[in-house]
């Protein structure tokens, strides 16, 4: 009888790409939905801010209520590299702690009951084993890991390092393993993808990705996901519009828009270089721009955040993600004289006001349209309707369409259909389909 696993991976799709690493690892265990039945239990937490230390932990002490006798509760990731020491005398619920290092070695460490901390942060190869989760054509690859900025407000180079990109002959061998599998679209992702190569001699590391994921046969679709301001180039904005399989899909988190704001949050670049890039991208035939901002940072002047309101309204974003300040030891703004808690969620609600209403119009100006439509399930919202995303969008982030009329066609789950959306209901989109679209045909 084979032993059963329970893995949670909370935070973001990086941590994805190592949940799924070390779900091949434990490949020999049988996956569970039912904590109370697993004999090992993994959480690969987040410590990014404060509400996703808060979930980490929660989530942890939840699943040791549930837990059957004799089994292991595994602590990974990100919250446990960051706080090692203090969680370990804390948390005795915990059976084995491993941070950001150890993830191809789940399966010893888990035979071993033993916890690790290696000094080496852990990059995802193209030899790696992986169980993609979630989807049959669309997968995560992550190109480097660490980050090259000194952002005020963010610990994460404490932890993950310096940048460390993979090399393209890595990246291609993996995707094109991929395609043989069946998986058509891709999203490459790190924590400064902008940057990516830098560090292996490449200028223009992205621009090289492009061309040559655009030459592996069964990629179908693409995007990128987290570009930086001061490491974006018009020129990377031209090949993303201008690639038969990258999506004109831009993600640019710019966390603020005033000089005085951005400067104190160590962004290295201003208004001027901000809105020139932002407009470049508006500009693309087609294009989808999303962002992030920050409210209540230390130095936001009542000013200053009208400012970041004003241009948020009027830039015409697709999707705007908002974040409350936390408050992070080991980083620049943590001495910072601090605004009080209920200015930052003053302002993080009207922020967030804003971003419903960029959404809404996003949605509306896509009524109309002949889109491609991947074809995920069943929707939650009522079982006669399909979840669907077109291929512009970003899984999982960026929303869903309703299918309400497949047009008489066998659907396929992980197909991809022609699709017209007829008309938006609240918060949803709703599409008919209108025919089958060979994969690869683009």
């Amino acid at each position: 009888m084979s032993k059963k696993l329970h893995l949670v991976s909370l935070g973001c799709t990086k941590n994805l790409v190592d949940s799924e690493v070390m779900l091949g690892k434990l490949a020999d265990y049988e996956l569970s939905h039912d904590p109370s039945e697993a004999d090992v239990i993994i959480v690969n937490t987040c410590g990014f801010i404060e509400a996703a230390k808060e979930e980490s932990i929660s989530t942890l002490l939840s699943l040791h209520q549930e837990r059957k006798p004799d089994s292991l509760l595994v602590m990974s990731g990100c919250l446990s590299e960051r706080y090692r020491e203090e969680l370990a005398e804390q948390m005795p619920e915990i059976d084995i702690f491993t941070g950001v290092g150890d993830y191809e070695r789940i399966d010893e460490l888990i035979a071993r009951r033993q916890s690790s901390f290696s000094p080496q942060v852990y990059l995802a190869t193209e030899r790696s084993p992986r169980l993609i989760t979630g989807s049959n054509y669309h997968a995560y690859i992550k190109i480097a890991e660490g980050c090259n900025q000194n952002c005020s407000f963010c610990a994460i180079p404490t932890f993950k390092g310096r940048l460390h990109s993979r090399t393209l002959d890595s990246i291609v061998t993996e995707v094109s393993a991929l395609t043989e599998k069946g998986f058509y679209d891709f999203s490459f992702i790190s924590q400064d993808s902008s940057s990516y190569g830098r560090d292996l001699g490449i200028r223009d590391g992205l621009i090289d990705l492009i061309r040559h994921v655009e030459l592996i046969p069964g990629v179908h679709s693409a995007r990128i996901l987290y570009l930086y301001p001061s490491t974006t180039s018009l020129e990377l904005i031209d090949a993303i519009s201008d690639s038969a399989v990258f999506q004109t899909y831009y993600d640019m988190p710019i966390q603020h828009i005033d000089d005085r704001v951005l400067r104190t949050m160590k962004r290295g670049f201003g208004e001027a270089k901000t809105r020139e890039l932002l407009e470049a991208m508006r500009a693309k035939e087609g294009s989808f721009v999303r962002t992030s901002v920050i409210a209540g940072h230390p130095g936001e002047s009542e000013e200053s955040f009208r400012q970041l309101c004003d241009f948020l309204e009027e830039f015409g974003f697709d999707r705007i993600n908002v974040f409350a300040y936390s408050n992070e030891e080991n980083t620049d703004a943590y001495t910072m004289e601090q605004l009080p808690r209920e200015v930052i969620e003053e302002r993080t609600a009207i922020l967030g006001e804003i971003a419903q209403r960029a959404r809404e119009r996003s949605l509306e100006k896509m009524v109309g349209r002949t889109v491609e439509l991947a074809v995920d399930g069943e929707s939650e919202e009522h079982e006669y309707l399909l979840s669907a995303r077109p291929l512009l969008w970003a899984p999982e982030i960026d929303g869903e369409v309703l299918v309400n009329d497949t047009n008489d066609l066998e659907v396929k789950i992980g197909g991809l259909y022609e699709g017209k959306i007829t008309e938006r209901a609240g918060e949803y989109l709703l599409a008919l389909l209108a025919k089958e679209q060979l994969v690869g045909s683009k």
